[in-house]
């Protein structure tokens, strides 16, 4: 069944690939890749929200603990040592397969840059997530959050695997293009 969290999910990764392509990269319209920007659309909905609403109800249920504050710590632990590790390996290599690249090469020059990246935001974001906000929202609240990310991730990902274009810079290009 298709919930609105992943038509939002599938508009907001396509909204992140439009800000990578014209906020950051600026390749203005005539230049627009626009297979890129339903590669990432296709993701979000197909992929992303579905798996994103099933992991959310999966850690409301089954981690519990007497302590609220250390079952939020558990949550995010989980959430970011099995979601979100598997999610931008899986991320990764689909794109690579859609745009006909090899998704170990893909995987080698970006992957460890961009998991690393993953944890000086997402922590932040799901401690807040799993204390403030009821379940059935919080697919809704990493969308909005992942507009940004996901202009990232696109950025990343269309970085053709050059190690040098995606360390150090992109953040810095990310947050000056969203300033």
């Amino acid at each position: 069944m298709v919930q609105p969290a992943h038509g939002i999910s599938q508009v907001l990764f396509a909204t992140g690939d439009v800000l990578a392509q014209q906020a950051v990269e600026k390749v203005g319209v005539e230049k627009h890749n626009f297979n890129r920007t339903g590669r990432m659309a296709l993701y979000g909905g197909a992929v992303f929200g579905p798996a994103a609403t099933i992991w959310f109800r999966f850690l409301q249920n089954k981690i519990k603990l007497p302590n609220k504050n250390l079952e939020i710590v558990a949550k995010v632990a989980t959430d970011q040592c099995v979601f979100a590790s598997t999610n931008l390996f899986v991320f990764l290599s689909s794109m690579s397969l859609m745009e006909g690249t090899d998704p170990k090469e893909k995987l080698k020059s970006t992957y460890g840059t961009a998991l690393a990246k993953n944890w000086t935001v997402w922590p932040w974001v799901q401690a807040i997530n799993f204390k403030f906000v009821p379940l059935h929202h919080r697919v809704l609240v990493v969308n909005v959050v992942s507009l940004g990310w996901n202009c990232y991730l696109s950025f990343i990902n269309s970085s053709g695997g050059k190690k040098e274009e995606v360390e150090g810079t992109v953040v810095e290009k990310v947050e000056e293009a969203l300033d």
